[in-house]
């Protein structure tokens, strides 16, 4: 396979002095390449279902339930990036038919070795993952699944030049799951049969958004002595976005304010944590400001799986990478909570579901600093109604079914 001899002949040199020279790449490559797989079930029977990263891992919660109440399968799950790994090991811990390994980065070997070592009922594949070994070889064992398929627009002119080497890859996918109308078209068009392509929706309207009570948001204001404050809340923001952020921020006519950011990679914190300063900003670190009764201008969230919590005690939600060409994280999440999001005009990623949110009222698209403001300003006056968001989220629901009812047909 020419795939495979380019990996051979070009990628594999690379990687082998990265993996000598960079010994924060070295652990990456060692958590995959050298993975042992003790923790598989010998010659059991696995539905493989494989993410990227958390997104992915959150999105595809009320499959992976779906799949329990209806298999008594185990369930395998491949994850690429180490804090799409830790939540699912978090998430799934005490789920005994569940487990969880790193996605071994289509390396051809390993991925034989886990297909004699376990049997394989079906592949699922969560959004757009094409690897090639994995699909080649997943195709020879099993059938595979392609579900929450997109294609952004950037992506589909770069697969168009590649259309005569992935027609043949997408010939050994049995069915498309696609999210939309537009993304149904595009990957026929890049040689997917008609035939096994279906537009079947969302799977991000599936997902469990934790609830929280009166009492718990009450507990988490105190913790922060932000009970008496108008709180601003800045999700997954994306670099190049906190200093507009924190513009806005200053400039919004509110006299008890408080600004929580939290960032999508939590490496930038002590970059952001400079911009705050420099913006003569007081600055506290959540979860260490915690009970500490810091009077502070910014909360700097380093952790991971509390935006959610955030969003839900906020007045005013931005949705961080809309700012900048990053395509924009999930919209779904502050509106569960009621709130009503605020985004840039990079929605890529978001397309389908931001277009719906603007057509029922419940967010803005904001192009400027001014425009943020005047958006906060009538934010303030009015918010959406709870019975709306409701409906918004009711109709869109039970992709998850929707998705299990095509696989029953196909096995």
């Amino acid at each position: 396979m020419i795939y495979n001899l380019f990996r051979i002949v070009l990628i594999y040199p690379i990687l082998f002095f990265i993996y000598i020279f960079n010994s924060k790449k070295r652990k990456f490559f060692q958590k995959r390449i050298f993975q042992n797989f003790k923790n598989l079930k010998f010659n059991e029977e696995y539905i493989w279902l494989h993410c990227s990263s958390v997104g992915e891992i959150n999105l595809s919660e009320g499959l992976i339930r779906k799949l329990e109440e209806n298999y008594k399968n185990k369930i395998l799950v491949s994850v690429f990036t180490d804090t799409g790994y830790e939540t699912a090991k978090k998430r799934y811990e005490n789920k005994e038919n569940i487990d969880i390994i790193y996605f071994p980065l289509d390396s051809n070997y390993l991925l034989k070795k886990i297909f004699k070592l376990i049997k394989i009922k079906f592949i699922i594949l969560i959004e757009t993952e094409i690897w090639p070994n994995f699909i080649n070889l997943g195709a020879k064992y099993s059938k595979v699944i392609l579900v929450n398929g997109r294609i952004s627009d950037r992506s589909f002119k770069r697969y168009l030049k590649l259309r005569f080497v992935l027609k043949f890859l997408l010939k050994k996918i049995s069915f498309f799951a696609m999210q939309t109308e537009e993304d149904r078209l595009k990957i026929i068009n890049l040689g997917a049969e008609e035939k096994k392509v279906e537009n079947c929706g969302n799977l991000k309207f599936d997902i469990n958004f934790e609830k929280y009570t009166e009492k718990e948001i009450e507990i988490l204001k105190k913790e922060l002595s932000i009970e008496n404050k108008k709180i601003f809340v800045a999700g997954s923001t994306r670099t190049g976005e906190d200093e507009i952020i924190l513009e806005v921020f200053k400039e919004w006519k509110c006299k008890s304010k408080i600004l929580v950011i939290v960032p999508r990679h939590l490496e930038r914190i002590s970059e952001i944590k400079e911009k705050i300063k420099n913006f003569n900003l007081k600055v506290g670190i959540y979860p260490d400001i915690i009970n500490s009764k810091s009077d502070v201008d910014v909360i700097l969230v380093n952790k991971m799986g509390v935006l959610r919590k955030f969003y839900s005690i906020c007045d005013v939600a931005f949705v961080g990478g809309t700012l900048v060409n990053i395509g924009g994280h999930s919209l779904l999440e502050p509106l569960f909570y009621c709130k009503t999001p605020i985004f840039g005009e990079y929605l890529q990623n978001v397309k389908d579901i931001s277009r719906d949110i603007l057509k029922n009222n419940l967010g803005y698209k904001i192009k400027s600093k001014e425009e943020f403001l005047k958006t906060i300003e009538k934010i303030e006056k009015n918010s959406s109604s709870n019975e709306e968001i409701k409906y918004f989220f009711q109709k869109n629901r039970d992709v998850a079914q929707k998705i299990l009812d095509k696989i029953e047909k196909m096995i």
